[in-house]
Parts: structure tokens; sequence; C-alpha cells
């Protein structure tokens, strides 16, 4: 065994959504969890969710050629129908709780008592906020085809923006999205919620 891998058997493998990258980052830079080695997968997977388990499998393959033993997957079931699951036990790992970051943001719990005001809501988090043209508006063809608004998002009432950090540029692109999809605004503060525990009892 190399030194390398020799260190790194005293640390966690936490691979992520890239989506969530900053979002880890910090919360390790502020609560000095320096025994975290991360990775992530490609955010865009984000609007994929059958490409996460076979991605996850390869770098779980990856990670452990390198010498990990403890391995974390920051992710939420995220869309994959409780195939991510079924991955985790065949591998002897763990991810973290929730059906998708929106739920961990806000925190398990609070989301799920939320669930009936919110069931007709169109989320976004700060990447999403970032990356809005990038992630829905161009997949959904919405920047050639604006006259499909209505019928992606017609059963939609609000959009929530589930904010991490603080920030008055991405408030006000995250109200201009609302108008963009033609949605009442609604901002909410989270923080990182469950994903902050989640990383420091890996």
């Amino acid at each position: 065994m190399s030194p390398t891998q020799r260190a790194n058997r005293e640390k966690v493998h936490v691979i992520g959504c890239g989506a969530i990258a900053r979002e880890i980052l910090t919360i390790c830079q502020v609560n000095g969890l320096d025994h975290i080695d991360l990775s992530c997968l490609p955010a865009i997977w984000h609007n994929t969710p059958d490409k996460i388990v076979p991605g996850l499998k390869e770098a779980i393959g990856k990670a452990r050629a390198k010498g990990f033993e403890r391995i974390f997957i920051a992710y939420a079931d995220c869309g994959t129908g409780g195939a991510l699951d079924r991955l985790c036990e065949e591998e002897g790992v763990e991810r973290i709780a929730g059906p998708h970051c929106y739920s961990f943001f806000a925190g398990n719990d609070d989301f799920a008592a939320r669930w009936d005001d919110d069931f007709t809501s169109f989320f976004l988090t700060d990447f999403l906020v970032r990356q809005f043209e990038a992630f829905v508006i161009e997949p959904l063809g919405l920047d050639r085809h604006p006259e499909l608004r209505d019928m992606y998002f017609g059963h939609y009432r609000k959009l929530v923006y589930l904010s991490q950090a603080e920030d008055e540029a991405l408030k006000e692109k995250a109200e201009k999205a609302a108008e963009q999809l033609g949605l009442a605004y609604e901002y909410r503060f989270t923080g990182y919620g469950d994903l902050t525990s989640a990383l420091k009892t890996a």
C-alpha cells in the first residue's frame, strides 16, 4: 500500500453532487472538517437522474482503489426512485437522508411539514438561481420557445427560493426567475439545513 493510500484510510471520502460542492466546501471550512476529501459528479445530472447511480458506483470503486475505506454519499434520492438506496446497501455506504436537496437544505422534517402548502411550488437553491438559464430555461427550450412556459409550469403556483447564503444579487435574480415563469415568489433562508449535521457525522 502506498503512503497516499495509507493516509486516505484515515479520511472520509465524500462523493457529492456538483450542485452542492460550494456548500460542502464551506461547511468543511467553517467546521474544521479537514478529514473530508471531496469529489463531485456533474451538477447537470440534476436533470438526468438515471446517470447518478452508475456514476456513483464508478466513483465508489475509484475511491476504494485510492485507499478510502470511509465513504459518504452527499446525494439525497434525487429522482433515482430508490436505486441509490439499493446501491448504498450493496456497497455498504451511507447517504444524506431525504428525497432531494430542497428537502435536506430546508431540513427534512420542516420540508415534510410544509408539503401540503408547497405541493404546487417550484424550488430553487443558490446553485440553481446562479445557473437558472443553463439548468432550467435552456434544457426546457424556453429560450427558443417561450410559448411552452405554461405547458411546463401551468400547474405550479409559486417559486420558492431556498437560500443557503443571504445574497441580495441572488434574491433579485430569483425574483426575476419567478416573474419569467409567471409564478408568485417566496424567499426562505435555510442555511445548509441537514447537510451540516450529515457531514459532521459522516
